[in-house]
Formats: structure tokens, C-alpha cells, sequence
């Protein structure tokens, strides 16, 4: 029997990422910004000077992909990496001044998008949905 693809999570799971992703890089155009440097930025600005290894547990990505991100967010001129003065075989990753002059417009844009999602959502509701994906999240993530 096949499965309808409005009764499957995982399709509208899928479906709502590529949809979400296109609007953020919309949204981020022209700042210079790829929606996939979107969340070690964030993690960035709540604390600068992170490493590699913590940008990749907060994110939940693998070194290897974090590892190509930091190198173009680095071409890009939004990182910088230092080595850790407590461990030389480690760099810590801290933003640069062009990085920290974007963030407000890269919150807001950022906001922008996630309430377009949310439109039309009674607060109750929202609610409800963020828990839900967390939830989904949990039941996920590696046990």
C-alpha cells in the first residue's frame, strides 16, 4: 500500500524545510549570508570565541560539515579562527566586525521568516506546534 504523501511526516517534514530554507535565502539576500551559516552565527552571538567541536554539538552536525561551513563563512569574512590559548591543537571561532554589524539585520530577517511560517497561528497554537517538533526532535535525536 502506498503512503499518501500528506499523511506522511517525513514528505511534510521535508517538504516544509526546502520551503522554509528558499524564504530564508531570500530573505537573505543580499547581506552575503547563506541560510546553512545561519545557525553557527546565532550560536556565535550568543558566545563568541566557541570551537569547532561546541559548534557542532549545539548545531548537531557532523565536524566534516561544520568544518566546510566555518571555511566559507572564513572566505566570506563573517569568522575568524584563533588558536585555543589552552589547547594549540584547537582554534576557537569568533566573529568578525562585519559579521557583528549584520546581526540585527540578520535577526530581523530571520524573525521575518519565522513569522511568515507562523501566520495566522494563535499564540496557543504556535505553542502547541513547538512543542510537537520538539518532541519529534527528541524522538530522533541518537538515544
Amino acid at each position: 500500500m502506498a503512503i499518501r504523501r500528506l499523511d506522511s511526516v517525513g514528505y511534510q517534514i521535508g517538504l516544509l524545510s526546502r520551503l522554509y530554507e528558499r524564504r530564508f535565502q531570500d530573505a537573505l539576500e543580499g547581506l552575503g549570508v547563506a541560510p546553512g551559516q545561519f545557525a553557527p552565527l546565532v550560536m556565535l552571538f550568543e558566545q563568541d570565541g566557541l570551537t569547532q567541536a561546541a559548534l557542532c554539538k549545539r548545531i548537531n552536525v557532523e565536524q566534516p560539515t561544520m568544518a566546510n561551513t566555518l571555511d566559507r563563512m572564513e572566505r566570506d569574512g563573517l569568522v575568524r579562527r584563533q588558536p585555543d590559548p589552552e589547547d594549540r591543537r584547537r582554534a576557537t571561532v569568533h566573529l568578525t566586525p562585519r559579521a557583528l554589524e549584520m546581526r540585527t539585520a540578520i535577526m530581523d530577517r530571520a524573525r521575518k521568516v519565522a513569522g511568515l511560517a507562523v501566520h495566522g497561528f494563535t499564540i496557543a497554537e504556535q505553542e502547541q506546534l513547538f512543542n510537537m517538533l520538539g518532541r519529534i526532535a527528541e524522538n530522533l535525536k541518537d538515544k
